[in-house]
């Protein structure tokens, strides 16, 4: 993968490229937020790992950039496990929140599961998308019945039989066609 790590600390970001670079991973070294998120802009990395307090551009704040320029699985790295960080990175789409020191074990651990947690939610998501255009076809091929219904005397079942007779006949799905019976 191609991994973007982002921490001010040069050794750290050295440990954490060493680290990756043994399991085999590419890596796009950053020493702020601000630089994170243009290198992402070119490099578009797999995953990012991202110290919470930087200068310029704190890893919060690069992290809403990342999920806007390219969703990714994003890990949070810091120092400090304070209540209050890790409050703000709960309320951010990370998959993973890692402490310092890192070693090797825990960070491969902490890939492994952001992968799988941003493998989930991009399913989670697309099959809400897909949930969310079908009732909405369904709220739009049930008026388009209603309107049947009142105006040519059919019952449901009729009126959806026409309705997917249109339909095939126009070569239109049924949506279409009930949006266009609704609208004219």
């Amino acid at each position: 993968m191609r991994v973007l790590i982002a921490d001010d600390e040069s050794i750290i970001r050295m440990g954490l490229k060493s680290m990756l670079q043994e399991m085999g991973h590419f890596v796009i070294a950053a020493r702020n937020g601000r630089e994170a998120a243009q290198m992402a802009r070119k490099q578009r990395p797999d995953l990012a790992i991202l110290d919470i307090n930087m200068p310029h551009m704190d890893g919060i704040r690069a992290a809403k950039e990342l999920i806007q320029i390219r969703p990714i699985p994003i890990i949070m790295l810091t120092a400090f496990s304070t209540d209050d960080l890790i409050e703000k990175a709960t309320n951010l789409p990370i998959q993973g929140y890692l402490v310092k020191p890192v070693n090797q074990g825990s960070l491969h651990a902490a890939i492994r599961v952001a992968q799988k947690r941003f493998q989930d939610t991009v399913a989670i998501q697309a099959e809400s998308e897909k949930l969310a255009l079908a009732l909405e076809t369904r709220k739009i091929v049930d008026r388009a019945k209603g309107k049947l219904m009142l105006e040519k005397g059919l019952d449901e079942a009729a009126a959806y039989r026409l309705l997917q007779l249109r339909a095939r006949e126009s070569r239109k799905s049924l949506k279409d066609v009930a949006s266009s019976l609704l609208a004219g």
